[in-house]
Order: C-alpha cells, then sequence, then structure tokens
C-alpha cells in the first residue's frame, strides 16, 4: 500500500483546517465535516484553538484513499506559531500548501515556500474558496508561478495529458525524451517530477463546500512516489506535547527499521550520553489514540518514557537535522505576581520543553524571568496555558527585541584557571562565520600536548551554553571557535576545571576584539510587504527612510502602491498600527522574520543597555593563577603574558593560510 506523511501548511484565513475537514469526510474517515467558524473542527481540539479560530499545535489524523494510506499533518498557519510548522516539516514525505484564492500569495506563504525548499520537501498546491473568485483563478496561477516557482502547474491538465504536460517535460531531460517518443508523460514519471521538486502541481475548489476535494485526493494519490525505507531503525523527533493527563509524549517520524514498544534508545544530551526506554507507542487521531506494540518506517506515532529528546533530537541511523531557520525576535520579562517565582520557572521551563525556542531566562543579578516569543498572540497563548495547566496567573514586561552578538576579525582568547589543587588553561581561536551560521567548533591541538579526551571536554564545554557577548550581554553566535591549544595537570586537573578555563577563554577574547573594535551588535530584521493607497506612497516612503529600512521601488497596482523590502524588527513592531491610521483603513502591512543584522543603531541600543562586561562576576573575562600557594585574579589584558602555552603565530598563520576552514573532529 501507497503511504505518506502530508503535511497541510498556510497563511492564517487560508481555510487549511477546512480542508482537512473536507479530506477525512469525503475520503469517509469522519462522519461529518466541522467548522472552525463552528468550533467543532475535527482537528482544533484545544480550548485556545476553538476559542481563537486558529491552529495553535500541529494535530495528527490520517485516511486511507483508492488503495493509499495518507498521515495528514495539521500545521499552525499563524505567523506567531510558524516556528512550530517549521519543526513539523521535519516529519513530512509531502507538503499541501493552501492558498486563499482571494488574498493570493501572502507574506507568510512565501515564508512557508521557503522553508519547503530549505527541507526539500515536495509540494502540492491546493487554491481555495475559489467559490468566492469574481475574474477566475488564471491571477492566481500567475501569481504562483512568480512568487513560488515556475514549476507551479494545472493538476488536472497533468493528469489529462493537457498542454501542462509539456512544461513539466522541459524541466527534465528524461521526461522530455519520453514525451517526445509518445506525446505524453506517465503518471510514474510525473510523480517523480513531483519528488524532485521539478514540477509542483496546482489544484482548486472550495473546502467549504467540498468542490474539488475528490480529484485533489484522487491526483495526491496518483503522484505520490513509493520510497525505499532504510532496513536499521531511525527515527527523528519533530514535536514534543504533554498529554492530558500530564504524560510527556515525543512524537516521532520512524524513518528506518521498525520502532518497537519497550526498545531501549540512546541519545547525547548537553555532552552526556543517556539511555531509556520507551514505554507505550500510539497512533493519534486528533486527541484520540490506539496504543500500539510497533510502528514501521514511514509513518508517525507519539511515544511515552522519553525524558531527554527534544524536537529535532535524532535515533538510531537517522542523520542530524538541519537547525530551524526560524527565530522569535521579541524578549518579554515575565512578572510573577504573587505566585513564588521558582514555580513560574519551572512551569515555564516545562512548556520550553515543548518549545525550545521560548528560550526561558533566569537574570539572577536582576531576580528577572524571560522569554522569547515570536510575537504577541504567542505571548497570550503562554499566558493561558499558565493559566489552565499550572493556575499561574502572570503578566508581562513590555516587550523587547531580542539581540545576538558577533565578531567581525579573528581573535584569540585564552582562558587560565588555577586555584590549589586544580588547573586547566585554554587557548582558543574566535573567527567570524556567515549570518545564520550559530556557532561550530572544531580544533587543531596537538595530542601531544594535550589528550583527546580534554579536547572533546573543551568543545562541549563551548556548546553547551549560550554565551554572552561584551557589548549588552546579548548571545553570541556566527563564530567558528577552534581550539588551538591548552594545558592539563596530570594530577589536579579535573573536568570542571576546563568548563572554567573554557569560558574565560572565550569571554577574554570576546574583551580583545571588542578593544579592537571588532564585535558587532545583531538585532532581527523583518522582511515586510507594505500595501497602501497611491496617495499615501509619499509618507509611506518617509517611513522606511527613517526605520533605516531597505526597499525596492514601488509597484503601482491600480490606486494601491505596493512596497517590499527587510526592515530592523525594532523599528517595524508597532508601524502596522500607523499604516491603518494613516490609510484610514486602507493600508496592509505583512511582517515575516527575515534574518539578523548589524544592528541600525548599535551606540544607542549600547548606551542604553549600560552593559558593562568586566562586573559581569557570572562571566568573568579574567583568569585564576597560582602564587604563592594561593589562587588569585589576573585581569584579561595581563594573561597572555602570564599564560603557561605560548601561542605558535607562525604555526597559526600557516593553517589559516592553507585553509581558511580549518577543522578537525
Amino acid at each position: 500500500m501507497k503511504q505518506a506523511v502530508i503535511g497541510l501548511v498556510a497563511h492564517v484565513d487560508a481555510g487549511k483546517t477546512t480542508l482537512a475537514e473536507a479530506m477525512l469526510f469525503r475520503a469517509g474517515a469522519i462522519r461529518r465535516a466541522g467548522r472552525v467558524d463552528h468550533g467543532d473542527a475535527h482537528l482544533d481540539t484545544d480550548a485556545l484553538e476553538r476559542s481563537r479560530g486558529i491552529t495553535i499545535f500541529a494535530k495528527q489524523t490520517a485516511l486511507d484513499h483508492v488503495g493509499a494510506h495518507l498521515m495528514l499533518l495539521d500545521a499552525p498557519g499563524h505567523v506567531d506559531f510558524s516556528a512550530e510548522a517549521e519543526r513539523t516539516l521535519q516529519a513530512l514525505d509531502y507538503a499541501l500548501l493552501v492558498v486563499s484564492a482571494t488574498d493570493g500569495v501572502q507574506g507568510h506563504t512565501e515564508t512557508m515556500w521557503e522553508l519547503l525548499e530549505r527541507y526539500q520537501i515536495p509540494t502540492f498546491v491546493f487554491v481555495n474558496k475559489c467559490d468566492l473568485l469574481r475574474d477566475g483563478i488564471q491571477g492566481v496561477y500567475d501569481e504562483l508561478r512568480q512568487r513560488l516557482s515556475g514549476g507551479c502547474l494545472d493538476a488536472r491538465e497533468l493528469l489529462q495529458g493537457g498542454a501542462a504536460q509539456e512544461d513539466a517535460a522541459a524541466s527534465d531531460e528524461a521526461a522530455l525524451d519520453e514525451y517526445l517518443e509518445t506525446g505524453a508523460l506517465a503518471t510514474e514519471t510525473l510523480a517523480r517530477l513531483v519528488a524532485s521538486r521539478a514540477i509542483v502541481p496546482v489544484f482548486s475548489g472550495s473546502a467549504l463546500k467540498l468542490e474539488g476535494i475528490d480529484e485533489l485526493l484522487d491526483g495526491v494519490v496518483s503522484l505520490i512516489a513509493e520510497r525505499t525505507w532504510r532496513d536499521a531503525f531511525a527515527a527523528r523527533v519533530f514535536k514534543v506535547s504533554r498529554s492530558a493527563r500530564g504524560e510527556r509524549l515525543s512524537w516521532l517520524k520512524v524513518t528506518g527499521g521498525e520502532l518497537v514498544a519497550k526498545r531501549v534508545v540512546a541519545g547525547v544530551d548537553g555532552g552526556v550520553a543517556w539511555e531509556e526506554k520507551i514505554d507505550q507507542v500510539r497512533i493519534y487521531d486528533a486527541d484520540s489514540f490506539e496504543t500500539v506494540t510497533r510502528v514501521g518506517a514511514g509513518r508517525i506515532c507519539a511515544v511515552t518514557g522519553l525524558t531527554h529528546v527534544v524536537p529535532g533530537s535524532v535515533l538510531g541511523a537517522e542523520p542530524e537535522v538541519l537547525r530551524p531557520a526560524l527565530q522569535p525576535v521579541l524578549s518579554y520579562q515575565v512578572l510573577p505576581g504573587e505566585h513564588d517565582v521558582s514555580a513560574v520557572v519551572h512551569a515555564l521551563r516545562e512548556l520550553a520543553d515543548e518549545d525550545p525556542l521560548l528560550q526561558v531566562t533566569w537574570l539572577e543579578q536582576l531576580q528577572e524571568v524571560h522569554i522569547q516569543l515570536m510575537g504577541d498572540i504567542q505571548r497570550e497563548v503562554v499566558q493561558q496555558l499558565l493559566a489552565d495547566r499550572y493556575a499561574l496567573t502572570v503578566s508581562f514586561g513590555p516587550g523587547g527585541v531580542v539581540y545576538q552578538e558577533t565578531i567581525d576579525e579573528p581573535v584569540v582568547g585564552i582562558g587560565h584557571f588555577e586555584p590549589l589543587r586544580h588547573y586547566a588553561e585554554v587557548q582558543l581561536m574566535l573567527e567570524p562565520l556567515p549570518r545564520g551560521a550559530g556557532v561550530q567548533v572544531g580544533t587543531r591541538a596537538m595530542e601531544d600536548d594535550l589528550d583527546r579526551n580534554w579536547q572533546r571536554l573543551i568543545l562541549t564545554h563551548v556548546l553547551e551554553r549560550a554565551h554572552p557577548g561584551v557589548l549588552v550581554g546579548a548571545p553570541l553566535t556566527d563564530v567558528r571557535i577552534t581550539l588551538l591549544g591548552g594545558r592539563a595537570h596530570l594530577k589536579h586537573t579535573e573536568g570542571g576545571d576546563f568548563r572554567q578555563a573554557t569560558y574565560r577563554a572565550i569571554r577574554q577574547g570576546l574583551m580583545r576584539a571588542r578593544e579592537a573594535g571588532a564585535c558587532v551588535l545583531l538585532e532581527p530584521w523583518y522582511r515586510f510587504r507594505l500595501s497602501v493607497p497611491a496617495e499615501k506612497v509619499g509618507r509611506a516612503l518617509a517611513d522606511l527612510q527613517r526605520m533605516a529600512a531597505s526597499y525596492a521601488a514601488p509597484e503601482m497596482q491600480g490606486e494601491t502602491a505596493r512596497l517590499t523590502g527587510t526592515a530592523p524588527a525594532s523599528e517595524m513592531r508597532a508601524y502596522a498600527l500607523e499604516v491603518s491610521a494613516y490609510s484610514g483603513g486602507r493600508g496592509h502591512l505583512a511582517l515575516e522574520f527575515y534574518g539578523y543584522e548589524p544592528c541600525h543603531d548599535a551606540p544607542g541600543v549600547i548606551d542604553a543597555a549600560g552593559y558593562d562586561p568586566e562586573a559581569d562576576a557570572a562571566n568573568t573575562p579574567d583568569s585564576i593563577f597560582c602564587s604563592h600557594g594561593a589562587g588569585h585574579a589576573v585581569s584579561w589584558r595581563e594573561v597572555p603574558e602570564r599564560a603557561h602555552v605560548a601561542i605558535d603565530e607562525a604555526r597559526l598563520r600557516a593553517w589559516r593560510a592553507a585553509d581558511e576552514s580549518f577543522f578537525a573532529s
């Protein structure tokens, strides 16, 4: 039997959940198609989802149609929950991108399309709400080809031998030979082109009125290709949640072999190896489930008993997955009110167990709790979850953007930790990486100087936490940290000594970079699409210049001017209200996370933060040396002169000349 995991993704209000209901109903999986606006949709089971009319948590269901088993994952559509949607992509064989015929391609549609490209997921498109169109669907098809892919082709023509087959044949040499020989493409050839993302079949109809649903089901089943899975057990975790009884559920896509209940699986968490036994294996249909003893490759399930895995974890022979592209851009202080702050932190960390991007931070010096969020709707949802699950009524301080820090020149950092009866020294090279690269590690240390086990431990300490920068204390990113050398003592060195030396080495290197003017403050930028009446375009352009935005020339569409570009998130956050006010409600602003770029007002932000890196005792750049039988602090400026291992500048230059990306695992 053919099988596939298909994810439904869309911008908010495109009718994605209604489409899922229609597909389930027409396939006979449910007796009646529910409606989001009636609060009885099969997949929107959470009270928050029903009250807001949006999908917040990805849900699983399944249907059988003409000999194929399709597992559907309904992903959130609102931009605030796009990180949940991205995690869902890791479990997909195919995606069904839903586009509203009346709204066309939205900013969030383009974001989801970019993610589908990033993860190389074969995609179908369903143009929904066609019953509301006045001028026909051709304009929507043209927009799909212009803004998403030239491979977006009419599915009906593809399957019935129409003109779209010629366009499909032009995308592949073997397909073109077949088309020239026979005048048509076999269904198997079309399925291969879909699987390689050479073409994107586009279906259309109205989910609410059940129009085009049978054609969609028939077409998808025809165009999915059967896959061969590896024999060895492999799985990836795409979601962590809590059941109604509080059980921790780990949602898996089995990508090889077979998952059996009571199986022992292993992994590494923070550099520490672990082994745990899977307890129950469950197949979910919305909120109901069936307990099974085994699940084969290509299927999705939820398991109990695993406490170490997080979204993105891999098990067995599964290779590591890509890091998430989407990140929160706002940071909020959580105000616990009358509640014990430790209880609030504990509850938030349980929520962060399900969504690691929440980044719960306890600031000891300020006695404050902060979390990172995608937007105000997600903040309201977190607030409601704390009230419903934990009976905690909290409020939030004003949201601020989440800054990051990096460097733009290489620098060497040295850390030495030698209180009495302890000893460790670490030398690290910090080098800038492209935006979005995160923190990468490697080693060039000689094993004759520093044992391999110590080297591995040092690299583990580099990666085990986010290291604060020295401009505003924001997390360090986009750097490659290479171990150059170090020293251990045969008798006095313990594992924790290298942790201290590693942290101090990174910090000392950053202080040297700061002194040289090589530290860079990064801030989140939005990609924006702004539509305003033609007579208001001058005001819009003046605003964009004031906000340090980068944008293309306005495009005129009738009486509307359309502007696209990128701008700092800090400047754009409240701009939607301004647009509505000065355009008399006729303007519209759509925002999507673009990435981190240099801060447009770094001096102002740094001054406002008032961060003193040398006064941050928890993240000191200074080192501890032993003298006359006692340890004493040495300023970071003096550490290179006091270091016990000399930096081999000649060898360092040779490494860099020979290989700019010198890494050793």
